[in-house]
């Protein structure tokens, strides 16, 4: 029997054993509205062995049945809630068995040629975010402004990493990827345009503010979009070369910068970025289809109902989705709650803070430590971002290694890890920065040979991908459902925090000198490493403490979730979260 023929069954009667459903028995009068039904519950957050904060946890309601996008049924449809008749239940379209339409069941290279498009469009946009590094004087000298006015070139763009996500995260959960990646890219590769060929320092700097908010929805969605492509068990090298673009990206924009603008001037800065961004928007809007499983559905829905004439087959977005104001509330302040009143999330938002700006600071202070100081040219200076670059490489490809050695960790705990053994590898790898900083420092005396300086780039480039992962995956076990506002959080406050330190390196390294200046970034980053030693140490109590994380107060309960069976709490009204997950583990 042909898929579409499963589809056509839809009587709930003949499901077959791995589909059935309990519900309470249909009662009447019983009614549901297409709107949200009220509840009052806890916000304290309890552990969901399955939780995927890829899927709509905050567009749809505490009542939807998320169990739809996971599940496979012969019948492509499970039941749902109860009709306004009370007579009949929706029906929820799933995917069906080896479904063509499933992300997850598509052929292995054709999922990796995916992995790859949208990991390369990754790397475009952390070039384009430090390309124009190479030649901050071009454009200052030509425009007569001062240095500092052509570095907001740069903070502008970074700052649009940051408000960006609270935009396009919210339209990708009710629009899906797809529309979302092909729109924003477009709008970037045309306001790269005005960049290139502006006659004035304002044109330049609108451009790039508004490049900024268009490219940051690319690095809001390709977590995801792994996470729609691969089951969890595949995941581990695809993301890991997902990592690596954000870094390397970065790393090698000075270097091709700096030869480009010594041969062909600063506008061509701008040119490279227009032709290598609109070719991963070609590559990306016409040849990934759409990934997002609730998306697919819905459209599946729509089909359905057309076809057949029957109103029952819908999804969850058509029934529970929450009113507009609760999802702005829930998208727009909700992390900002968390960064201000949890103190897991604030120390982790700024230690990732204080990274990404010494990132970026990298972009001022080489040209300060090379140029300035052994009179280097902008392209032989892009060169010493090259041990940087394989500092990240590495790291990427030991990533998949330390996923192993989690698992082997958590074995013990069955199915029920404290998430502060994610820190491990913070605890491990946070050591590196201050190293690679304080070598950067004493080496970067004038009279010195390059190699000193250049080499320091290596440890920081390899501890960066350690520290990102497990602050991430920190975040999404401590706070569960709650995870997508925690990291969004974070990601806010890093960008804003990587444009403002880029406006006073400059001045920094000149006050205190070369070797003062890095002393201090290290001693800031050797501060930071006592962060994840104290939620290791202290984690569980602030959990126990905390407003939204989850306490571990539920764990004697969830204890078969791997058995597929749900996790209620005994006060069922206060555990609408957990009762709709059967979802695959995503580690973005």
């Amino acid at each position: 029997m042909s898929s579409e023929e499963h589809i056509q069954n839809r009587g709930s009667s003949d499901l077959s054993s791995s589909d059935q459903i309990q519900f309470e028995p249909i009662q009447a009068p019983v009614t549901h509205t297409l709107t949200r039904h009220s509840t009052r519950r806890s916000s304290k957050e309890a552990r969901d062995p399955n939780l995927d904060i890829n899927l709509p946890y905050r567009t749809l309601t505490n009542e939807a049945n998320l169990s739809e996008y996971t599940t496979e049924t012969p019948s492509g449809h499970i039941p749902g809630p109860v009709e306004p008749d009370g007579a009949a239940r929706y029906q929820l379209v799933t995917f069906v068995p080896d479904d063509p339409e499933n992300p997850k069941n598509w052929s292995k290279g054709y999922k990796w040629y995916c992995t790859m498009v949208v990991a390369a469009t990754c790397f475009v946009v952390a070039f384009a975010s430090s390309v124009v590094t190479a030649d901050i004087p071009g454009p200052s000298d030509e425009f007569h402004v001062s240095e500092e006015v052509g570095l907001l070139s740069i903070s502008l763009f970074v700052v649009g990493f940051g408000v960006g996500p609270m935009i396009f995260a919210p339209l990708s959960e009710v629009y899906g990827r797809r529309i979302i990646y092909g729109t924003t890219l477009l709008v970037a590769v045309v306001f790269i345009i005005p960049g290139a060929v502006a006659k004035n320092i304002a044109t330049l700097l609108v451009a790039r503010a508004i490049d900024g908010i268009a490219f940051s929805a690319p690095m809001t969605l390709v977590g995801g979009t792994l996470a729609d492509l691969w089951r969890s068990e595949e995941r581990g090298i695809p993301m890991a070369a997902f990592s690596a673009a954000p870094f390397i990206g970065p790393a090698i924009g000075p270097l091709v910068g700096g030869f480009l603008s010594d041969a062909a001037g600063w506008r061509w800065l701008y040119w490279i970025q227009l032709i290598m961004a609109f070719i991963v928007w070609i590559l990306i809007t016409f040849t990934v289809p759409e990934t997002y499983a609730p998306t697919i559905l819905a459209k599946r829905a729509k089909k359905l109902r057309a076809e057949t004439g029957e109103k029952d087959y819908v999804t969850e977005q058509d029934l529970d989705k929450r009113p507009f104001g609760e999802r702005m509330r829930i998208f727009l302040i909700r992390p900002f709650q968390l960064l201000f009143g949890e103190l897991i999330v604030f120390l982790i938002s700024l230690y990732m803070s204080v990274l990404y700006g010494l990132l970026y600071m990298f972009f001022v202070a080489y040209p300060i430590i090379f140029q300035k100081g052994k009179g280097y040219s902008a392209g032989t200076t892009g060169l010493m971002f090259i041990p940087l670059a394989v500092g990240v490489v590495v790291s990427a490809v030991c990533s998949p290694f330390v996923n192993t050695h989690y698992r082997k960790l958590i074995a013990p705990y069955s199915g029920l890890p404290p998430p502060e053994l994610r820190l491990i590898p913070m605890m491990c790898s946070c050591w590196f920065i201050p190293m690679g900083l304080i070598i950067f420092a004493w080496t970067s005396y004038s009279r010195l040979i390059w190699v000193g300086p250049a080499l320091a780039g290596f440890p920081v480039g390899f501890g960066f991908i350690f520290l990102y992962n497990s602050a991430n995956n920190y975040l999404v076990d401590a706070y569960q459902h709650q995870a997508a506002s925690a990291l969004a959080a974070k990601t806010c406050i890093r960008s804003f925090w990587g444009a403002a330190v880029v406006l006073f390196t400059e001045q920094m390294y000149n006050r205190l000198g070369y070797q003062w200046a890095s002393t201090l970034l290290a001693g800031i980053s050797l501060l930071c490493c006592g962060i994840p030693f104290l939620f290791w140490k202290y984690g569980e109590s602030i959990r126990q403490r905390s407003r939204y994380a989850y306490a571990g107060e539920e764990d004697d309960k969830v204890k078969d979730a791997s058995d597929g069976r749900p996790v209620v709490r005994e006060d069922d009204e206060e555990d609408q979260d957990l009762r709709r997950a059967r979802s695959y583990v995503s580690n973005p």
